[in-house]
């Protein structure tokens, strides 16, 4: 468990499924983190997937609140232990949004990974038209490099720009609110 300005950062369990399903209906959520919304059991498998760290290449975390009230999902995927490197991934349920909930989210995830898992840089990657990521992004400490030209498709079928931030382990650290 992590804390991170007054949330926490702790494993993902069994008895989410129901919370994270509803979640996973909110069409913004659909939009740009697909995964797991097709079906409950879809859900399900996605949320035992994100339990069980024991491949080494992904750290997930159901943020709470201090009443243990899901208000989203953060990962550090894609882990490259080699390289010193990851990609973080996040989504927060409609009700958390303009709080500052993904930005302390994702700051916990990045320091623990600069710390635990000894990780040099950590990527992000959100559709251009995805603004909300881009201010989330820029608030927990991550610099913009640049536009990959239709380099992924999203829950809308479509295939998007996207913007490329990093976050270095020498980077200052965030100014949180």
């Amino acid at each position: 468990m992590l804390p991170a300005g007054g949330l926490v950062l702790r494993p993902w369990r069994e008895d989410d499924v129901d919370a994270a399903w509803a979640a996973l209906q909110d069409p913004e959520t659909r939009r740009w983190n697909d995964a797991g919304s097709g079906s409950r059991e879809d859900a399900r498998a996605l949320l035992a997937r994100r339990r069980d760290w024991s491949s080494g290449d992904h750290a997930s975390w159901a943020v709470a609140d201090p009443a243990d009230r899901l208000l989203g999902s953060v990962s550090l995927h894609s882990v490259d232990r080699d390289q010193g490197d990851a990609e973080i991934g996040y989504w927060t349920v409609p009700a958390a949004r303009g709080r500052g909930v993904a930005v302390r989210a994702v700051d916990a995830a990045c320091r623990w990974g600069f710390a635990v898992l000894e990780l040099d840089r950590v990527q992000l990657f959100h559709a251009v038209e995805n603004e909300a990521s881009g201010r989330v992004a820029a608030r927990a400490g991550f610099t913009r490099e640049g536009r990959l030209r239709r380099s992924f498709r999203y829950g809308d079928g479509v295939r998007h720009d996207e913007l490329l931030w990093s976050r270095l382990s020498d980077d200052p650290p965030p100014a949180l609110r």
